[in-house]
């Protein structure tokens, strides 16, 4: 694999302030096609030769089966999201899930990507129905107790979407009383039992669900990641908008079989040495607004 140049530390008010840029640029109203997505944005990646990667069980069956399946979402525009005409996936995430691939030397046509709830994440690594996963996946404790992660590779924050013409609820100090909505497992609707215990919460599997039942008013809010919300609202910006600043920090990582050190070792180095890349990639999905960020710096080895 080529070196590359290694970044500085990147602050989550940059990040967001970048994301909230590329993906309201991108304007557009409720056709499939994710904001952002551009066949021909993204990079292609060489596919590595020889990898020296050694004591990884993930890896060997990798090798053994000559495919990859990458646990991914769906339905996130920007970052992870499936074109219902087409069946492509496109977006930030998705194009950190191949970079990943081809560094192990699997090409683009032997990438499986499989579309995993948030609450399913960590039980579809544990239980070998995917190799690793790579969708707006917060690194946190509880987590790490059952898998481990590489990264991270994004930092964000949790924010509100709401319906536009809503005027009650203007920052996270305004839900008591409220019904927010967020996924299944996700450290978003966690974060609003423990914390706002005078706020209502409706969960589904996916965000997207919980968009429709803000659209329908049958919730007052959705939370997740902010990159995340931004998308929603660029898509159907006369229905929906974002308000407040983010009030937590979030790290994506790639979600790996614990015990893997091995293959966490070596995603981690390949963000470290990558530089050129990740900027590639951000470049062509969330930062086609034209603003420059760097990378977080990943954790210890």
């Amino acid at each position: 694999m080529k070196a590359f140049f290694a970044t500085k530390r990147l602050g989550a008010a940059a990040v967001l302030a970048a994301a909230a840029l590329a993906l309201s640029a991108c304007g557009g109203g409720g056709g499939t096609a994710a904001p952002g997505a551009d066949s021909g944005a993204a990079p292609s990646y060489e596919v590595a030769k020889d990898v020296a990667l050694t004591g990884s069980p993930t890896f060997d069956k990798i090798k053994s089966s000559g495919t990859v399946r990458i646990g991914v979402k769906q339905d996130q525009p920007g970052l992870g999201f499936k074109d219902a005409a087409t069946g492509e996936y496109t977006g930030f995430d998705i194009e950190i899930a191949k970079w990943v691939a081809a560094s192990l030397g699997v090409p683009a046509d032997k990438i499986e990507f499989k579309p995993i709830p948030s609450a399913s994440r960590e039980s579809a690594i544990t239980n070998g129905d995917i190799d690793y996963y790579v969708g707006t996946y917060s690194i946190t404790d509880k987590r790490k107790q059952l898998i481990d992660f590489a990264g991270p590779y994004f930092i964000t924050g949790q924010g509100l979407l709401v319906k536009k013409d809503n005027s009650t609820i203007k920052s996270e100090k305004d839900l008591a009383g409220k019904n927010v909505c967020s996924a299944t497992g996700s450290t978003p609707i966690q974060n609003i039992k423990s914390n706002f215990p005078d706020t209502k919460t409706t969960e589904f599997d996916t965000y997207s669900k919980c968009v429709e039942a803000l659209k329908g008013g049958q919730v007052d809010a959705v939370t997740t990641d902010q990159a995340i919300l931004i998308g929603y609202a660029a898509q159907e910006p006369d229905t929906l908008k974002v308000v407040g600043e983010p009030f937590t920090t979030e790290k994506y990582g790639v979600g790996l079989p614990k015990g893997d050190t091995a293959l966490r070792t070596f995603i981690n180095k390949m963000f470290t040495n990558g530089g050129d890349t990740w900027k590639k990639i951000y470049d062509g999905t969330l930062g086609k607004s034209g603003t420059k960020v760097d990378q977080p710096k990943v954790d210890q080895y």
